[in-house]
Parts: structure tokens; C-alpha cells; sequence
């Protein structure tokens, strides 16, 4: 964000000192663009904050989605190792401690594989890190998105200051055009209707 903040100051100083040493004609052009690259300027800092918020929301959400994955493992492998358990003690001769600790285990792996209740069976966790797999996808978008809000409005920073220094109006035109493409963008992006 200092690098924008770094490119946003240059900009106010080609527009400063274009002010200064301009011609009266060209000093109210100059101030106009100073104010463009002022609200381009704030424009960007919102989207960063946006592209920021996005990226640590992908984050959190990708950790919680690995954890419900590893959880999901742990339980169905406890509960593929709890069935070994109970097919190994089905192969002794029968007896009526062999048959309850078979029911018992054969219990504990049926509840390790779904627990509505509880809603931690692997049936359930496999459910879930399902949901947050879409959610995470879904905030990576978003973050892709701000990423393009962004570029565009440090480009028509770079343009609006050029055209300070240049006195080429249609860069200032090119800044203002670029800079409001992105500025609704980002709002789209923002309000979640992209």
C-alpha cells in the first residue's frame, strides 16, 4: 500500500509544481487533476482494503476447510480401523463376550461414520468442508477481483499524473475513464453482485 501511497504523492507533486510554474490557462487544468489523483488515490485505499479483507477471509476459510478435511480423516480412519477391529474378532469362535465386543465396535465405527446429532460423524465434517470449500472459492474470487480494481486505478493514477507533467489531455481522460471503470467495478465487487 506504500508503493500507491508513494505513486499518489508523485502525482500531487507534478500537479504542485505544474501549478506553480504553469501558465494561468493550464494552473486550473492542473488543479483538476490533482483533485482526480486525490479521489483516485482514495478509491484505491478503499479497494486495497477490500482486496485485503477478501484475502484474509480466503485465508481463514482455507484453514478451517483443512482442518474440517484432517477431521474428516481422523474419524473415518478411526472408523475403518474400529471395523478391522470387529471383522479380526468376527473371525475368533464364537462367544458371548466376542459377539458384544463386536457390537460394541461395529456401534462405534457406524457412529464415527455419521453423527447427525453431534454433526461430527465423516459424513457430516465431509458435508461441511464441502460448504467451505464454495465459500472459500468464493472469497478467492472476490480477491481476484479487488486485484483488478486495484491495477486499474493505480493505471489511471499513473495516467492522470502523466498528464500533468505532459499536458496531454486525453491521458486525463484516459485516468477518469480507467479510474471509474474501476471504481465501478469495485463496487460491484464490493456489494457482491460480481
Amino acid at each position: 500500500m506504500s508503493e500507491n501511497v508513494e505513486l499518489a504523492n508523485q502525482g500531487f507533486e507534478h500537479a504542485h509544481h505544474e501549478v506553480e510554474h504553469a501558465a494561468p490557462q493550464h494552473e486550473g487544468r492542473a488543479r483538476r487533476i490533482a483533485v482526480l489523483i486525490a479521489a483516485l488515490a482514495a478509491a484505491l485505499a478503499i479497494s486495497e482494503m477490500g482486496e485485503k479483507s477478501a484475502q484474509n477471509e480466503y485465508l481463514t476459510r482455507h484453514i478451517a476447510l483443512s482442518d474440517d478435511y484432517n477431521f474428516y480423516q481422523a474419524k473415518h480412519t478411526r472408523a475403518v480401523m474400529i471395523g478391522a477391529t470387529a471383522d479380526v474378532l468376527a473371525s475368533l469362535p464364537p462367544s458371548a463376550e466376542t459377539a458384544r465386543r463386536i457390537a460394541a465396535l461395529r456401534a462405534a465405527a457406524s457412529h464415527d461414520e455419521s453423527d447427525p446429532k453431534a454433526g461430527n460423524g465423516a459424513k457430516q465434517l465431509l458435508e461441511k468442508a464441502k460448504q467451505q470449500t464454495e465459500a472459500r472459492d468464493h472469497a478467492f474470487h472476490r480477491y481476484h477481483q479487488f486485484e483488478w480494481v486495484v491495477g486499474a486505478l493505480q493505471i489511471a493514477i499513473v495516467l492522470a499524473s502523466v498528464a500533468v507533467v505532459t499536458r496531454v489531455a486525453a491521458l486525463a481522460v484516459g485516468g477518469v475513464v480507467l479510474g471509474g471503470l474501476g471504481v465501478v467495478f469495485g463496487l460491484l465487487v464490493a456489494f457482491g453482485a460480481m
